[in-house]
């Protein structure tokens, strides 16, 4: 748990301190001493009396009373320096900065979870082992550099990983974003990032608090107090965006030999960051350019104007931007006529506006002033102005700096010559402003946030009352795959419709099915999961010979303990199913049916609970949406029907959570119906 010791405290002892500063110790022991710590400062160094100015004690029994420890010695000596800390110097607080623990294996595990146990004993506060350390406005408890701008107004980061949060820090710091807080957690031993998110929202003060987060994690250890967590800090007003990595087998792999965490499910993690309304981004550019568009506030609206003295450019950024959704409407009229005698010949106004490479401060001011009062339907700017390095654009930068702080719309500066132009862009960033270097990962950004939707607070609570019969039918079935019987009844009883089953186990009752039933008839097999793959499915059959035909064929079926009739019914086929993804709880998938759903993966999921808004998003996002829409002249599926049917199967898993596994594929839709053609549902007790 964080608490006053490591955000404040009054006195910090460095265990291992030393002089060189190539190691933890010594280089730690600096930036703490550099950032004008206010408090007590000890070392503990058992060869020497002083280690660069500060008094070292020989032993941790014999310093003074300390808040916190950063502790930087071989990890078979923390257990001991840690017991003696907690227990005999009322230390609350511990940063275990040296490696050697849960993430080199059993060994090193036994090492950490002696140490877990006694700050929990005594009511502590951990962060890493193996980690960079943290640092916020109070000290710079970190050993690496760089060492950030601390800002109140800054970025709080929270990192699974001490490396890549030196070299994020790189990205943003190079840009011109400033930090409130870094915690960098390493193995999260007693407190991951869902932790620090939890201490972040409760100690949230709007107007004082930091308004961006950024997130790395490599695993999600707690997905629920991560959902809680940013759901809230969203709704005070906070904007957060995160990288997961480890989405891949092979990034898994990397994720577990890196820290000790095991990856999580990837599509798990995009269906949490949706319903949190977290940014999900890939890359380390990625995050820091995120977090430079969040400290702008955001265009009402997805109209941009692009101002620009390099053409090449503003293409890329055209073509980048109606990809994720925004416009470029042409500036018209006689304002765009008036605008236009203000620039040099061949200057267009169009749309981009671009007033060529001998453009002036004053030309880029009539422009900006122009899009900011003429023309209403301009909601933001991107200014992309460079040098080829025959002149300063230090009078540029300076109206850019003037500009972006009076207008009411935001203006977005894409700055590309950190050569020609290094100069104007340090004196423009020493004035608190980020940039952007780039102009298609700035224009993916863009569109990142203003795509990444508000938090899902509300779901579906209809609260299926389950009915003595299902829930004794639950208690009495094993663990596994539900028969036909089992998987009616728990249909019928979400109210999700079917088409209607008989089942036969010998001639004579498949005579009487197919009788019952009537042609043209569907036969399937019992007993085999994937009956398609063996050959167990007749469609269309026709008449009583085909029936035999085909019932004694499948009963030669390995597996096969049954077979089952239905009528032959069309639609378009599609899929729904359910999924308990671990820790993540139940997901619910949904797309295109048959074989469909192997071949072109287009498929959609949320965690569940659901609401109705969900259901209906989960149909949109679709790739082949126009299928279900209707597309050609063929009518489509009742979306109504449909996203009712998403949440039935939702409330359904809320009311039997011991439905592990369900697929209902093929639902068949139509225009006014919707049907479940074939289905499996299996539990575990």
């Amino acid at each position: 748990m964080i608490n006053k010791n490591l955000i404040n405290p009054g006195s910090i002892a460095v265990i291992g301190g030393s002089e060189d500063l190539s190691k933890p110790g010594g280089k730690v022991l600096m930036n703490i001493m550099r950032s004008n710590f206010a408090g007590e400062l000890f070392v503990v160094n058992p060869k020497t009396d002083q280690v660069q100015g500060v008094k070292s004690y020989h032993s941790p029994d014999v310093l003074p009373d300390v808040d916190l420890a950063i502790i930087a010695i071989a990890a078979k000596y923390c257990p001991e320096t840690v017991e003696v800390l907690a227990r005999k110097k009322k230390t609350r607080a511990f940063i275990i900065l040296s490696a050697g623990f849960s993430e080199t294996g059993e060994e090193g595990e036994l090492l950490e979870k002696k140490i877990v146990d006694v700050i929990n004993e005594t009511n502590s506060c951990l962060i890493g082992p193996n980690c960079i350390g943290f640092l916020n406005h109070n000290y710079s408890g970190v050993f690496t550099e760089p060492v950030p701008v601390i800002d109140s107004h800054g970025v709080d980061f929270v990192s699974g990983s001490g490396a890549t949060a030196v070299y994020i820090m790189e990205s943003g710091i190079t840009k011109g974003l400033t930090f409130s807080s870094v915690f960098s957690v390493g193995n999260s031993a007693q407190t991951g990032v869902e932790d620090i998110l939890q201490y972040l929202d409760e100690t949230y003060e709007p107007g004082v608090s930091s308004k961006i987060k950024l997130l790395y994690l490599e695993s999600v250890k707690k997905p629920q107090l991560l959902l809680k967590h940013s759901r809230s800090l969203i709704n005070k007003g906070a904007r957060i965006a995160a990288i997961k990595a480890g989405s891949s087998e092979a990034g898994s792999r990397a994720a577990a030999s890196h820290t000790g965490a095991l990856s999580s499910p990837d599509s798990a993690v995009d269906a949490l960051f949706r319903k949190a309304g977290i940014i999900r981004c890939y890359g380390r550019e990625d995050l820091a350019i995120v977090a430079s568009v969040l400290r702008f506030s955001l265009p009402r609206g997805k109209n941009i104007a692009i101002v620009t003295h390099a053409g090449g450019p503003a293409v890329m950024l055209t073509d980048t931007l109606e990809e994720g959704g925004f416009c470029l409407p042409p500036l018209e009229g006689p304002a765009a006529d008036a605008l236009l005698k203000k620039l040099y010949p061949g200057s267009s106004v169009h749309n981009p506006v671009d007033f060529l490479a001998t453009g002036t401060a004053d030309q880029l001011g009539a422009i900006l002033d122009a899009c900011e009062n003429d023309f209403d339907q301009i909601d933001a700017m991107v200014v992309i102005f460079g040098s080829p390095g025959l002149f300063p654009v230090f009078d540029v930068y300076s109206l850019l700096d003037e500009k972006m702080r009076t207008c009411r719309k935001p203006i977005y500066p894409v700055l590309p010559s950190g050569i020609t132009a290094k100069n104007e862009i340090k004196e423009f960033v020493s004035k608190k402003n980020v940039y952007f270097q780039d102009e298609v990962l700035f224009g993916k950004a863009l569109a990142k946030v203003m795509n990444t939707g508000k938090p899902v607070d509300t779901v579906n609570t209809k609260n299926m009352k389950v009915s003595d019969a299902v829930r004794k039918f639950i208690k009495e079935s094993r663990s596994g795959y539900l028969n036909p019987e089992g998987v009616g009844s728990l249909l019928d009883f979400a109210g999700i419709p079917r088409v209607r089953e008989e089942l036969a186990v010998n001639m004579k009752e498949a005579e009487r099915c197919a009788a019952k039933t009537g042609y043209p008839l569907v036969m399937k097999v019992v007993g085999p999961l994937h009956k398609s793959d063996v050959g167990g499915v007749a469609l269309n059959v026709r008449g009583i010979e085909g029936v035999k035909t085909q019932f004694n064929r499948m009963m030669e079926i390995e597996g096969c303990t049954a077979v089952l009739f239905q009528p032959m019914v069309s639609g378009l086929e599609l899929f729904a199913g359910v999924k308990k993804e671990g820790n993540f709880g139940h997901m619910l998938f949904f797309g295109l049916g048959g074989i469909y759903i192997e071949v072109l993966k287009d498929i959609t999921s949320e965690l569940i609970p659901i609401n109705e808004t969900e259901a209906n998003k989960m149909i949109r996002r679709l790739k082949s949406y126009a299928l279900i829409k209707g597309v050609r002249g063929k009518t489509g599926v009742d979306e109504e029907v449909l996203a009712g049917i998403l949440l039935k199967l939702s409330d359904l898993i809320i009311s039997v959570p011991e439905i592990v596994e369900m697929d209902l594929n093929p639902l068949l839709g139509k225009a006014n119906s919707i049907y479940a053609v074939d289905a499996r549902i299996k539990i575990e007790k």
